[in-house]
């Protein structure tokens, strides 16, 4: 039962974890799309590598 509880626990867990990086996903790319329009460089390479850690991790969580 304990394991029930714990494996339902972590799905939860998960399933917000994704909604999180799904919102900061979307946020990134709004930032990115703001440096873009500006030509601000370094912003956007920063944001670039933003999204970049947020694709890794959604990738590593639907795998599990």
């Amino acid at each position: 039962m304990k394991q029930v509880m714990n494996t339902s626990k972590k799905k939860k867990f998960d399933q917000q974890r994704i909604a999180v990086l799904r919102l900061e996903m979307d946020y990134e790319l709004a930032v990115l799309y703001e440096a873009i329009q500006n030509n601000d460089h370094k912003k956007k390479d920063l944001t670039k590598k933003k999204l970049e850690k947020i694709r890794e991790e959604l990738l590593r969580m639907k795998a599990m």
